[in-house]
């Protein structure tokens, strides 16, 4: 097996990117930037429903610092999805802040709660890559599917894809009488494709997602 030795580098956002992602709604004013979420205190291991140890690591705030952290990442998922619309606030909890030294960009992954429904949601932080970027507004321009995403400055908003992950479905879901193994592979060879093309890239197993 061919060992990974050198990650992806990660490209900064030129002034004349950040001038058409301002033009079109896409670069705005965030109250928390990346470099503040990476002042948690304390981290532990986050482990899957069958106890399994993930990427992933939840990462605990001073309590000096955990109110200004919880309020702007409430603030920061209205400007994602509702365009800032503040009357939501009073609904929202954040349940949980979670952090992948993994990655190429390190996202911090937040998991938000509406209280008034009980329904949760997650959005990513991350450090602002060029190219991930430009894969974004590519694949907003090139595809049905459009991921809303914003940039301030060195920091990168995403929206949450919902769907099952790609090595989870093959592992646990595979085996199910209605789903077609040759379409599926089609479907993956085919999206393969299309990340290349639009400059999404960092395509392991874990990171496609099937949506039922």
């Amino acid at each position: 097996m061919e060992i990974i030795r050198e990650k992806k580098k990660v490209y900064p956002v030129s002034d004349l990117l950040r001038d058409y992602l301002e033009q079109f709604g896409r670069h705005k004013h965030l109250p928390l930037e990346y470099d503040d979420l990476l002042t948690f205190s304390e981290s532990m291991p986050l482990y899957d429903r069958n106890d399994e140890p993930t990427y992933w690591e939840t990462v605990i705030y001073s309590s000096g610092s955990i109110d200004v952290i919880e309020h702007g990442l409430k603030l920061i998922y209205t400007q994602l999805l509702s365009d800032g619309d503040e009357s939501m606030l009073e609904h929202l909890r954040v349940d949980r802040v979670d952090f992948c030294a993994f990655a190429n960009t390190r996202p911090f992954r937040i998991r938000i709660r509406n209280r008034f429904n009980d329904n949760y949601d997650h959005f990513y932080i991350k450090r602002a890559d060029a190219s991930r970027v430009y894969g974004l507004e590519l694949e907003g321009l090139l595809s049905p599917s459009r991921v809303n995403f914003l940039v301030d400055r060195d920091t990168l908003i995403e929206e949450h894809i919902i769907g099952i992950p790609g090595d989870a479905f093959i592992q646990v879901n595979m085996q199910q009488e209605l789903v077609n193994p040759v379409r599926l592979a089609k479907e993956f060879v085919k999206f393969g494709d299309r990340c290349f093309a639009r400059l999404l890239g960092d395509m392991r197993s874990y990171n496609y997602v099937i949506s039922v």
